[in-house]
């Protein structure tokens, strides 16, 4: 199975690459909506700035078709902005709509922290979790973000499967049937990053 891996210009692509590919996988970079029709496994690697990746997507015709390859049940892994571009908006770019996939606004983070939140920090799951399938709570990913969707209030929502705190609790890793994401980096986070894209192939073969 190939790895399509969306190409918008701005993505952390190389990076990802490399890491699918020491664990054997094949990837190819995709950029247009007959591409992304066609591809068995999505991965949307995210840098930069939340409104570049939405202009980006609607410039080049992908919003709607990776919609559709979402509600047909394509397995997919957002990671990053990957992960803040499934919901509905973003105070980053208060003028656009995210893809609106799973309810909740990205936020900038606040409190007394600073940012960009840069480096290794914790993540605690929040039930079980097939992306975190043998990785201990606590474990340590590497995150580069200054936006986040908190955690509002005592409840999680049914798709956030673990969080992490800096400035306020947010969504470190969500699941909803065959839709992924993780707010951190696993391309950069050692061995539990490495068992993270594992699982994701695993769960896409």
């Amino acid at each position: 199975m190939n790895i399509s891996l969306l190409d918008y210009g701005a993505g952390n692509l190389p990076s990802v690459e490399r890491a699918l590919q020491r664990l054997s996988a094949k990837t190819e970079r995709i950029s247009t909506s007959a591409s992304v029709a066609k591809a068995s496994a999505l991965i949307l690697p995210g840098v930069g700035h939340y409104g570049a990746l939405m202009r980006a997507l609607d410039r080049d015709g992908l919003r709607q078709s990776l919609i559709a390859a979402l509600e047909r049940g394509v397995p997919f892994l957002g990671i990053c902005l990957g992960l803040q571009a499934l919901f509905q908006k973003s105070e980053e770019a208060p003028d656009l709509q995210g893809l609106q996939i799973l309810p909740g606004s990205v936020r900038v983070i606040s409190g007394a922290v600073k940012l960009p939140h840069m480096g290794w920090d914790q993540v605690q799951s929040k039930g079980a979790s097939r992306l975190l399938n043998g990785i201990d709570s606590g474990a340590y990913f590497y995150f580069a973000h200054s936006y986040a969707v908190p955690r509002i209030g005592e409840d999680l929502t049914p798709e956030t499967r673990a969080t992490c705190s800096y400035g306020f609790e947010f969504v470190a890793v969500t699941e909803k049937e065959n839709i992924f994401a993780v707010q951190f980096h696993p391309e950069k986070s050692g061995d539990a990053g490495q068992r993270v894209l594992e699982n994701f192939l695993r769960i896409a073969a």
